[in-house]
């Protein structure tokens, strides 16, 4: 898979919102009532996740999810990483 140019990632993250660059990969936080809350997110997020074979980085801290998305056989971000970000928000708009 061949990585997105800035230019491209710049265009992309244009159209996700939420999400904002971090490094070589994009990033989005979201926010619940508790932990519970945020492990049914993350659990349901698992199945999008499994379904698509695009698995993001997540960091649970209580009720805050971090989810992060790189490609890292390709050293940064691919199309796939921005068609996942985009089901990610359509799916939990946030």
């Amino acid at each position: 898979m061949k990585r997105l140019t800035d230019a491209e990632v710049q265009e992309r993250l244009a159209r996700l919102p939420g999400w904002k660059l971090e490094g070589a990969a994009i990033q989005r936080v979201y926010q619940f009532k508790d932990f519970l809350g945020a492990m049914a997110f993350v659990n349901q997020l698992a199945e999008l996740a499994e379904a698509a074979g695009h698995h993001p980085d997540i960091d649970i801290r209580y009720n805050k999810v971090t989810l992060g998305l790189t490609t890292h056989d390709a050293g940064g971000l691919t199309e796939n990483d921005a068609k996942m970000a985009a089901q990610i928000g359509e799916k939990f708009p946030g």
